[in-house]
């Protein structure tokens, strides 16, 4: 298994790293909006860190479908943001949800450590750029499927099978184009290219993915397969939902968790730590 190194911190098997998210959008599905300002986002990051976050994964694009986002607008949106952070936490490690190689330049030029490419591998260059500034990537599964739109009536022979074809593939990529193994993670992307069934299926089968050797991050935070899988729950009402997929995840052997609620991750996880090595006693 691969060690998971970041900003000079390292990530043990059996380690887990909280990433949380702080989203510079007018139109997040989870937070409407509230930390689009510049000082609205710096101060959500003084909290995720105060609320034991390792990782903070700024975003400048709503995932889902809305108003179209040019890479100048993405680049206004976080790269000052990037910059400010660095400058307060200088041992955060920094992370951009970006798909663009153009904003994952500036990016990590500003101080990013990893570049978190949730669509899939849309744009090559973006692992090329990764490897230019010995940054971290994340290869993700978005079943190829363009960015922002929702699929319809998406199928797989075998989801799982799909996911990790294409993640690891992915991974091996950046590593032969520079990228360092180190700071390679794979993520089955719940929802993302997938519906509800597709997104519980890799979540009873994530330690097939885990068994690749690459780390696994998972993005489940209060996503729409927890929430339909409970019958229909808004978004507000899906927490619970949430922090038992963390700890399922965990079980299985994910290493990095993307929340919106840090704190509460990491107690969930602390729990999960104790229940495991109770376990090999």
């Amino acid at each position: 298994m691969t060690i998971l190194r970041l900003r000079g911190r390292e990530f043990r098997p059996g380690e887990f790293a909280i990433m949380a998210v702080v989203n510079r959008t007018p139109d997040s599905f989870y937070d409407r909006g509230k930390t689009y300002g510049f000082d609205a986002a710096l101060a959500a990051v003084d909290r995720a860190v105060d609320g034991g976050a390792d990782i903070v994964d700024i975003g400048g694009v709503k995932a889902g479908p809305g108003d179209e986002v040019g890479p100048a607008e993405e680049i206004r949106r976080v790269a000052g943001l990037v910059a400010a952070v660095r400058e307060r936490h200088p041992q955060l490690i920094i992370s951009v949800d970006t798909w663009r190689a153009e904003v994952g330049e500036i990016v990590a030029e500003a101080g990013a450590d990893l570049l978190n490419d949730t669509w899939g591998g849309v744009d090559p260059a973006l692992a090329e750029v990764a490897a230019k500034y010995g940054v971290g990537l994340v290869c993700a599964h978005a079943g190829g499927v363009v960015p922002r739109t929702r699929p319809h009536r998406i199928a797989y022979d075998d989801v799982v099978a799909d996911v990790i074809g294409h993640t690891v593939g992915l991974a091996a990529r950046a590593l032969a184009v520079g990228v360092p193994r180190e700071a390679i993670l794979i993520d089955p992307a719940h929802d993302f290219g997938k519906n509800t069934w597709h997104s519980l299926e890799v979540g009873r089968r994530l330690d097939e993915m885990v068994d690749t050797g690459w780390p696994v991050l998972v993005a489940v935070s209060n996503k729409d397969f927890v929430g339909e899988t409970l019958g229909g729950l808004p978004v507000d009402e899906r927490h619970a939902g949430t922090m038992a997929t963390l700890a399922v995840s965990a079980w299985q052997g994910a290493r990095v968790f993307r929340v919106h609620d840090a704190a509460s991750a990491r107690e969930a996880l602390a729990v999960v730590s104790r229940l495991r090595a109770a376990s090999r006693a």
